[in-house]
């Protein structure tokens, strides 16, 4: 994993952040991004999870 974007989102009553992170695929050694909307709370356990 190369980079970790974090950009936080507010809608309506619910504070939402979109997390970014880079992964790199063991078939073909190209990065690809995977995007995912959830609360603050949860971010770090996402982006450390392979």
């Amino acid at each position: 994993m190369a980079k970790k974007a974090v950009a936080s989102l507010q809608t309506g009553s619910k504070r939402l952040t979109k997390a970014i992170k880079m992964v790199k695929s063991e078939k073909t050694g190209a990065y690809t991004f995977v995007e995912s909307i959830m609360a603050p709370e949860l971010v770090n356990d996402w982006l450390n999870k392979k």
